[in-house]
């Protein structure tokens, strides 16, 4: 197995790019719809430069999830199954931090810069974002390499997927990440 990261070049984080969110009437109307195209090209970018990649998968508790282990909705997205040599973690909460050993993997290596995409922008990946900035790492998010879906407020109000996006990004910006285009990381 190679190594996590080198100091180098950035580790590409991959979150929970997972069939089960494909079931839009499970989750409700979702927002950009190049999030997995701009993924793809992130990764086949590491892959061409042998740069390090992990993959994050969501373990769901709830039998009635999409994600729950052996159901096919559990499974990576074609375009994003991991290749042999890209470390891959499982969680069960909205953290890659938490219940995992990446923190420790990444120090080991001495990784210092990440890059994250994935889904959902406003879930696991602002969840990982958040605690990789407030443990040091220099974080890069492709905010256009991620998508969120609609929703609801208390009183049944509606925010749409795009707005719950925004204000995502917005919040993490500066100060628990860059937030670039997936063509501004890949130039």
């Amino acid at each position: 197995m190679t190594d996590i990261a080198s100091h180098t070049q950035p580790t590409l984080i991959m979150i929970d790019w997972q069939k089960g969110f494909r079931d839009l009437n499970y989750w409700g109307q979702r927002n950009n719809p190049a999030a997995e195209h701009n993924a793809a090209r992130l990764l086949a970018r590491w892959r061409a430069r042998q740069g390090p990649i992990i993959h994050v998968q969501h373990f769901s508790t709830s039998p009635q999830s999409r994600l729950y282990p052996g159901q096919s909705g559990h499974e990576f997205e074609d375009f994003a199954q991991p290749k042999d040599g890209e470390k891959t973690y499982g969680k069960n909460v909205n953290s890659a931090f938490i219940g995992t050993a990446l923190e420790a993997d990444l120090r080991a290596s001495g990784a210092g810069k990440l890059v994250i995409c994935g889904i959902s922008t406003d879930h696991c990946v602002n969840t990982t974002t958040r605690m990789a900035g407030n443990l040091g790492f220099d974080v890069l998010l492709a905010g256009d390499a991620c998508f969120c879906f609609d929703r609801y407020l208390p009183d049944g109000g509606k925010v749409d997927a795009q707005t719950v996006h925004d204000v995502h990004l917005a919040s993490l910006s500066g100060e628990f990440a860059t937030i670039l285009t997936t063509e501004q990381i890949l130039s």
